[in-house]
């Protein structure tokens, strides 16, 4: 009967433990995704902005 309780017991326990653990990682995940697209977001702003300081630099190659 001992070893049913704790086995039980355990068993509970492991679950609770594997949910806690994959919650974390998810959270963690979406987290990281969200940093890597506002990451992205500022690149492609600073592109445009380094793109149009260099066309009104050398404007012959607009063709204008």
């Amino acid at each position: 009967m001992f070893a049913m309780v704790t086995t039980v017991i355990l068993y509970v326990a492991g679950f609770v433990f594997l949910y806690g653990v994959i919650r974390l990682a998810v959270r963690h995940a979406l987290e990281e995704m969200e940093t890597r697209r506002v990451q992205a977001e500022r690149a492609e702003e600073l592109s445009v902005a380094r793109d149009r300081t260099m066309l009104r630099e050398n404007g012959f190659l607009t063709g204008n």
